[in-house]
């Protein structure tokens, strides 16, 4: 099947990104390759550094940028080691990151990868990496019902965590929860019918909830921002799509940290802490989906693009607000 993912907010991002040619880029989520072939019909001797966890992405970004392997350099891995990754290359610095958080429409539309509930037959897998023992069957079968409500609940936001969990604990006593239709009956049956009728799709929350904890997405993230803000040089930015109220809030958080860490008591005179910002947030308000975008791809509907610009020693930034 080939691997087909939507660029969601392409041109909003490769604006954003203020593109040098002679510059250094990462696209820290490579998926299909779509925002990074945009990048590289920007550069003349710049460089992009592609890194994905997933074999089908690096097979399809590879095939799809094969007309600028001069300047492209695809690397299997994780985001979370971008600095690693980058110093094994000899790169100390960069001019832009981007991460499209997203899950693609290829793992979507791939029954056997196990990520969506519409398919009733696959195998619960969800793993981002296929290299990775774990899987969302693992999750499902042999974590408590304490555990199972507690992600439901905190990555999934179900209001009725509580009732999933202990109906998937029920169940799987009869026998091992092996399919993605298993699981949506389970879930079902846990929620309310006339919830269902207007809630959309009863499993969407718990699968994203599963997908999180298998994938430690939320972790990932948190654990990365600042690191990938120092990789950047004066004036570089970085660019993250997000598609969920949790990534949204840890971005949010971070890019305001960054732009003022400053602890100090709000009555004292001068900062004493010796936080020094960062750079500046150039998104007051995140970027959305323009009408036309969401008209040619659905799963648009949620995305959000906040932008942040490495300022190095309380310099001006090289554009204005």
């Amino acid at each position: 099947m080939e691997f087909k993912h939507y660029s969601v907010l392409l041109n909003e991002t490769i604006e954003q990104l203020h593109i040098r040619p002679d510059g250094i880029y990462v696209d820290g989520t490579l998926g299909g390759g779509g925002h990074s072939l945009e990048i590289c019909r920007h550069l003349t001797t710049g460089r992009l550094i592609g890194i994905d966890q997933d074999a089908d992405a690096i097979a399809a970004a590879t095939e799809r940028l094969k007309d600028y392997a001069d300047r492209v350099t695809i690397v299997r891995s994780n985001y979370a080691q971008m600095a690693d990754v980058l110093k094994n290359l000899g790169i100390e610095k960069v001019d832009g990151i981007i991460l499209d958080l997203g899950v693609s429409s290829f793992q979507l539309d791939t029954p056997e990868r196990g990520f969506t509930y519409r398919s009733e037959d696959a195998p619960l897998d969800m793993r981002m990496d296929k290299r990775q023992r774990l899987t969302a069957r693992d999750i499902v079968n042999d974590y408590s019902e304490a555990e199972l409500f507690r992600i439901i609940r905190d990555y999934g936001e179900d209001r009725f965590a509580k009732n999933i969990a202990k109906h998937i604990v029920q169940a799987r006593k009869e026998k091992p929860i092996e399919t993605t239709g298993e699981l949506n009956v389970i879930i079902r049956g846990a929620i309310p019918m006339k919830v269902q009728v207007t809630g959309g799709h009863p499993s969407k929350r718990t699968y994203q909830a599963i997908r999180i904890e298998l994938n430690h997405e939320l972790d990932v993230l948190r654990d990365t921002l600042d690191t990938m803000i120092d990789l950047l040089n004066d004036g570089g930015r970085i660019c993250i799509i997000t598609f969920h109220s949790l990534e949204d809030r840890i971005v949010k958080s971070n890019f305001k940290k960054n732009e003022n860490p400053c602890t100090c008591p709000s009555n004292f005179p001068v900062c004493v802490c010796g936080k020094k910002s960062k750079g500046r947030v150039v998104t007051r308000k995140p970027v959305l989906p323009s009408e036309k975008e969401l008209e040619e791809n659905s799963r648009s509907k949620s995305a959000k693009l906040r932008v942040f610009e490495r300022v190095e020693d309380g310099m001006e930034s090289r554009e204005a607000l």
